[in-house]
């Protein structure tokens, strides 16, 4: 089976947030299976881009409303990632060095999406699936049924996956000449509210929808940003399958990240000193437990409640934990966790940004990991967490809901049912107080959360099922 995967984002090359590493290791995993799985992602510029041997494999013309514009389709040589990987390049539109945050994302993302289209004509033996992620992708599905010039695409089944239905990728019908012509009859499909709905669009046209976890799926009827009722209509074709984590790259024991490797036979001694290591180098009291937040200081990771939560925990635990930050994003939280490490300097330390060394260091340094999400498609964290020995602190919310239950109901993580300054702090003092004094079992739970099976092995079958649904 011959499986395409569209994104804007892949780690290693481009990585923004969690849809970088699903996109990343899917494919990968899917090839383990002997499935020819492929990934297709804008030509930005990224240190990856030169540090790396391409070749030319497709140079076309194709139009962009009334631009008639050059693509290349670049294939990286060495076989590293495990699957085939591929690089659009138009030049002036897919050649800046982010990945989001240009005023012209529209034109951008739309012209890329013309381009795979466009590219996909030319293949000899054409796909079984497009597997597209995303609402940078989502007018695939569209333009490969009812493009005029791609009707040899149109039985080709598509998949699309949402990572994040919060956004959607929708613009003013000012600017609908940049798709490809089209059936009036169809304009319906491009349309929600008065606008063009990238992602709207791509639930209606795709041959099935997933999101990254069943309980987001289901929240989704519920909450998402105005597409309620379009869930509601197209339910039929929807489910959910949860992400996995590469095992492979996120590996305690192997990781050339951290400056100490353990697992769970030795994890109780040899963690130990992998927190002593990162406690000196933030000047940090590795006797205290460990408590860590990474993401992105939005309102959706709940961000805005971190700094106060922490004082409240700290001042009601008589300052007996510590706590690091690593993120970036609001420039107001950033200011409000700069100006807590500075009156709690002895506590809590920050790291403004994202360095790969400093959060592989401190998923293995850390006991506990913070996750107070109002908004959790799956999670990638508390998976990373439960790999390295860290015990999840979670909202009971989306994929967190589907992969930590709590300690108090015979599970392995500390869970709170709102997003309140008062639910986190309960559930940061439950966690502080069990590290104190229940010893044995934090031992033994760390050890067990270790041997939690959430690879992407225990996913890709659920993912060649739903293939094997819409070829059949």
């Amino acid at each position: 089976m011959k499986i395409v995967h569209v994104s804007a984002e892949c780690f290693p090359f481009a990585k923004v947030g969690g849809l970088a590493d699903v996109v990343g290791a899917l494919p990968k995993y899917q090839n383990h299976l002997h499935e020819t799985a492929c990934v297709i992602l804008p030509m930005y510029k990224k240190p990856f881009l030169y540090n790396h041997q391409w070749e030319v494999v497709h140079k076309a013309q194709t139009n962009l409303h009334n631009w008639l514009f050059e693509y290349t389709v670049i294939q990286l040589l060495d076989n590293n990632l495990g699957y085939p990987f591929y690089l659009i390049d138009i030049h002036g539109l897919l050649d800046g060095d982010q990945v989001y945050g240009y005023s012209d994302d529209v034109e951008r993302f739309v012209a890329f999406q013309i381009a795979v289209c466009h590219w996909l004509l030319h293949w000899s033996e054409r796909p079984k699936v497009v597997h597209c992620h995303d609402h940078h992708t989502a007018l695939i599905p569209f333009i490969m049924k009812h493009g005029k010039g791609f009707y040899k695409l149109n039985t080709i089944p598509t998949v699309l996956t949402i990572h994040n239905a919060q956004y959607q990728g929708n613009f003013g019908w000012d600017k609908s000449g940049l798709i490809p012509e089209w059936d009036p009859f169809k304009t319906g499909l491009l349309d929600w509210n008065g606008q063009i709905n990238s992602l709207a669009c791509g639930i209606k046209c795709a041959s099935k929808v997933t999101t990254v976890s069943p309980s987001y799926m289901a929240e989704l009827f519920q909450k998402s940003n105005g597409l309620e009722h379009l869930f509601y209509l197209e339910s039929h074709k929807c489910t959910g399958i949860l992400n996995g984590i590469d095992t492979d790259e996120w590996n305690p024991d192997t990781d050339t990240y951290t400056a100490h490797h353990f697992n769970a036979s030795n994890v109780n001694t040899e963690k130990w000193e992998m927190k002593k290591i990162f406690c000196h180098e933030n000047d940090l009291d590795p006797n205290k437990p460990l408590f860590i937040f990474i993401g992105r200081f939005v309102y959706e990771k709940a961000a805005d409640l971190l700094t106060e939560s922490i004082y409240q925990a700290l001042a009601l635990a008589q300052n007996s934990f510590n706590f690091f930050i690593i993120g970036s994003g609001d420039p107001q939280v950033e200011n409000q966790v700069r100006e807590i490490s500075y009156y709690k300097s002895e506590h809590v330390k920050n790291w403004i940004g994202y360095s790969e060394k400093i959060g592989r260091s401190a998923y293995a340094a850390a006991d506990f990991l913070l996750m107070p999400s109002r908004v959790e498609p799956c999670g990638l964290n508390q998976l990373y967490a439960l790999r390295y020995g860290t015990i999840p602190i979670v909202r009971n919310i989306g994929g967190l809901k589907d992969t930590v239950t709590d300690i108090g109901n015979y599970g392995f993580g500390f869970t709170f049912t709102y997003d309140s300054i008062q639910d986190i702090v309960i559930a940061m003092l439950r966690a502080n107080d069990f590290y104190y004094n229940n010893t044995h079992d934090f031992f033994q739970l760390r050890q067990y959360i270790m041997t939690i099976d959430h690879s992407w092995e225990s996913v890709v079958n659920q993912y060649h099922h739903l293939y094997e649904t819409i070829n059949n």
